[in-house]
């Protein structure tokens, strides 16, 4: 349910090496002019498709992060990110943008730039949660007794299942995208297989299906399950839990090309999507998805509901 961020656009990855840099240039002089510190040049940042941040005053002690030594003038191109950042360290675009850059965006004349795509799973939650509530609820209420038609609990899990579907349907797309590339002659080179966007549809159709569930019913419990007089104290431990898991999706990210980058091998998630094998990634995604929805349905048979007096 989460947005998978790419391997080295993590923002704890980044932020780890804007630390450590600064940290190894600490008895070092920040210069004068912040013009001198190490940036990419023109307008591009050192991430594809982001922009570059102008320089700011505030915490100056991490400007020495990109502080230029006389090595780094020597090996230009050569830089290890972790002795030395540019001012700008963005946040990469997740799994899901990255492979809708590696296919046709051209519907027709038009052209539908790939993060413009995720608007299709914001949609579905728009359109969804009213169909919820006064469609689904009142037929479902007939059958449980329910006013809310289902548990929270049940509704989370439903929400899981649906998060893991829409990893099943990435990995069935990225594989078809992977034969055409092949088919095309197109492995070793970085550009676009002649497989339309739309196909990214269902997986983003699937993750706001999941949104209206496993969301909705996260901040249910939280509220409806809380002491009186903690419900927003509980509330803010639900934004917590998304805050966990975004980070918990980065820690994955980064153990991956960790084992699966040797031997020459370019790895699952490569900088040229065609060359890797990141339908092995939503695959393995949905395989610990599963494992999750099974421990939560052993946890969610276990809780007790709150009863008021």
């Amino acid at each position: 349910m989460y947005r998978f961020q790419k391997p080295g656009g993590s923002p704890l990855t980044r932020l780890c090496q804007v630390v450590i840099a600064a940290t190894r240039n600490f008895d070092k002089v920040l210069p004068c002019d912040s013009s001198a510190l190490y940036e990419f040049m023109g307008q591009g940042s050192a991430n594809e498709g982001s922009r570059k941040l102008e320089h700011t005053t505030g915490l100056e002690f991490f400007d020495k992060a990109a502080i230029v030594t006389l090595p780094d003038c020597e090996s230009p191109g050569q830089h290890n990110k972790w002795k030395i950042c540019t001012v700008t360290q963005e946040q990469m675009s997740s799994t899901f943008v990255e492979q809708g850059m590696a296919m046709d965006k051209h519907i027709g004349s038009f052209e539908i730039p790939a993060a413009s795509f995720q608007c299709v799973d914001t949609i579905t939650v728009i359109v969804l949660v009213p169909i919820y509530e006064r469609l689904i609820v009142p037929v479902i209420r007939k059958f449980t007794g329910r006013a809310n038609g289902i548990t929270s609990p049940q509704r989370i899990g439903i929400g899981l299942c649906f998060s893991m579907f829409s990893m099943v349907s990435a990995a069935l797309v990225e594989g078809n995208r992977l034969q055409i590339a092949q088919a095309e002659g197109l492995v070793h080179r970085k550009v676009a297989v002649p497989m339309s966007i739309v196909w990214q549809g269902p997986q983003y159709f699937l993750l706001g299906v999941a949104l209206v569930f496993s969301n909705i019913g996260l901040t249910e419990v939280f509220y409806d399950e809380s002491p009186d007089g903690m419900q927003s104290l509980c509330m803010a431990f639900s934004l917590v839990n998304m805050s966990v898991g975004n980070y918990l999706s980065s820690f994955i990210l980064s153990l991956v090309p960790v084992f699966t980058a040797r031997g020459g091998s370019p790895g699952w998630i490569p900088d040229n999507l065609n060359e890797g094998h990141l339908d092995r990634f939503y695959l393995m995604m949905a395989g610990l998805s599963f494992l999750n929805i099974v421990v939560f349905v052993l946890c969610a048979m276990r809780y007790k509901c709150k009863k008021a007096f």
